[in-house]
């Protein structure tokens, strides 16, 4: 990962290409929660990979996340969203899985959605998610060729086991 100041000139870098922790195989989305925390979705990895940007260079915190399908597995996760509010939810978008899945910022599984299909609900290898002002979650459907938005009752009630 490499860290530009604004007017754009290299700062620094961290990491390196392999699977060892703070390594990376395609890191494909960040996010930046309210603790100065990087989140990387680093995607052939299958795992989600959080830096204390307070350190320099950045401070490995946590490491979660392997291959499959079971609940917290991941094939391919191509985003993450952090929520500003309230627990502050880590949401992942698991492309490989067709579905979304929610956790808590420890890694604690929250539910999932979506499964392989072409209907309403069912996704074809999400790309990115996003989050709007009031929580709803919009979802990138790829090979759908749709957005897919899910108003934030229904997001966070959402459960497959």
């Amino acid at each position: 990962i490499q860290k530009f100041d604004p007017a754009g000139n290299y700062v620094s870098q961290w990491g390196s290409h392999g699977s060892e922790p703070g390594s990376f195989l395609r890191p494909q989305s960040l996010a930046i929660d309210r603790d100065d925390h990087l989140w990387v979705a680093d995607v052939s990895n299958h795992r989600l990979q959080v830096f204390d940007l307070a350190h320099d260079p950045p401070q490995l915190v946590r490491v979660w996340g392997e291959q499959g399908a079971d609940p917290g597995q991941f094939s391919y996760p191509n985003s993450v969203w952090v929520e500003e509010k309230d627990e502050g939810r880590v949401w992942v978008c698991d492309m490989g899985n067709h579905r979304i899945q929610a956790f808590t910022k420890q890694g604690q599984w929250l539910g999932a959605w979506g499964g392989p299909g072409r209907l309403t609900g069912e996704m074809y290898q999400p790309w990115a998610l996003a989050l709007d002002s009031r929580g709803a979650v919009h979802v990138l459907d790829t090979y759908n060729h749709r957005v897919q938005r899910w108003e934030p009752a229904i997001a966070s009630s959402q459960k497959r086991e």
